[in-house]
């Protein structure tokens, strides 16, 4: 039995699995990927993830066809922001990219509502105003059901939380951090904050994208037919760091002493937090979705959450200053940027002038 869960403060419930379709349509091919889905819904799973720019849209399309014959059964959600095309407006937070992208990705799911559409990401100098009216406007209109934030820092959280209060919509439903045993920053502000605004969490990247299954050996270089071994520019940049190795090791000798394996013990482990409410498990293969599967009858002891508060310090990452270039720290604006570049200057938020001043 699948234990439903309440998303955040909504009447909505789905499954602590979100099936991760970032692989489809490219490393595991439409049928693998179908046959992926059509176990899922057999499972009980309800919960599918996506984004308009996971393979430049071939994610959402082989997804769409996935689903069709069942579509009412899932809980979808996909993303706005990222593009891989140039153009002042093709990307980001206006109302005209909300739109464009959204309309795109219905007629790319072959459906006519998205359940929720997540912020992929921040971008600094865009207003947030903008794009909350556009996504409550879109829900008035019936094609979202429901809208989240992915990679926000607490305080964003909280900004589109008393926006939707003051634009007269229901807050977001849910917050999309990264979050696992090796990168525990969600710990410290996003995961409280989510929980204080009545968000829920649907993390991502329980795996620490491969390095937690505890393949890869830190005195050698990566099989070719690991992410790492393809060169693949995000997991090189992030996760793929020397004490992460170290510790995925040490991850995988605890799991195997207890007959886990150690992919089951980090997804359970990041499932054993109470305020997550879902993990998303981003598959290549049918093996990989069988094992994901298993983490949900894992219960984990005080034990085993006293030997990850030993490795990885809770609320940091595995790793001394560690930052993720992809979505940086925001609060250093140097008046001269290093080699000359203009800095990007975070958009503040006109104060509202008090009647009479």
């Amino acid at each position: 039995m699948v234990d439903y869960r309440y998303l955040g403060r909504s009447a909505l419930k789905v499954s602590p699995l979100s099936l991760g379709t970032m692989m489809f349509g490219g490393p595991a091919d439409e049928a693998t990927a179908h046959r992926i889905i059509a176990k899922a819904h057999d499972q009980g799973i309800n919960f599918i993830d996506t984004a308009d720019v996971y393979g430049d849209g071939v994610s959402e399309e082989v997804t769409g066809r996935g689903i069709k014959s069942n579509r009412d059964d899932w809980v979808v959600a996909t993303k706005f922001v990222n593009s891989h095309k140039k153009g002042p407006n093709l990307g980001g937070h206006s109302r005209k990219w909300i739109i464009q992208t959204v309309e795109n990705s219905l007629r790319r799911l072959g459906t006519d509502y998205i359940d929720i559409l997540y912020f992929h990401r921040a971008v600094f100098d865009a207003p947030l105003g903008e794009a909350v009216r556009a996504i409550a406007d879109l829900i008035r209109d019936g094609k979202l059901r429901y809208f989240g934030v992915s990679n926000f820092r607490a305080w964003r959280i909280a900004e589109v939380a008393h926006l939707a209060d003051e634009f007269g919509i229901d807050r977001p439903v849910a917050s999309q951090p990264l979050y696992n045993i090796v990168n525990r920053t969600a710990e410290a502000e996003q995961l409280p904050a989510a929980a204080y605004y009545g968000l829920g969490v649907v993390s991502y990247s329980p795996l620490a994208r491969g390095v937690l299954t505890g393949k890869y050996d830190p005195a050698s270089a990566p099989a070719a037919d690991t992410r790492a071994g393809r060169n693949d520019k995000r997991i090189l940049e992030t996760e793929f760091r020397p004490e992460s190795l170290q510790i995925a090791q040490q991850i995988r000798a605890h799991a195997e002493a207890r007959g886990i394996s150690s992919a089951d013990f980090a997804l359970a482990w990041v499932l054993n937090n109470q305020i997550v409410t879902a993990a998303i498990a981003g598959p290549r293969t049918e093996e990989q979705w069988d094992g994901y599967v298993k983490a949900l009858d894992i219960r984990l002891t005080a034990e085993d959450e006293a030997l990850v508060d030993r490795l990885v310090t809770t609320g940091h990452a595995s790793t001394h200053g560690f930052n993720d270039p992809s979505h940086p720290v925001e609060g250093r604006v140097p008046r001269i940027a290093a080699g000359g570049a203009s800095p990007v200057v975070p958009f503040v938020r006109p104060v509202k002038q008090a009647v009479g001043a």
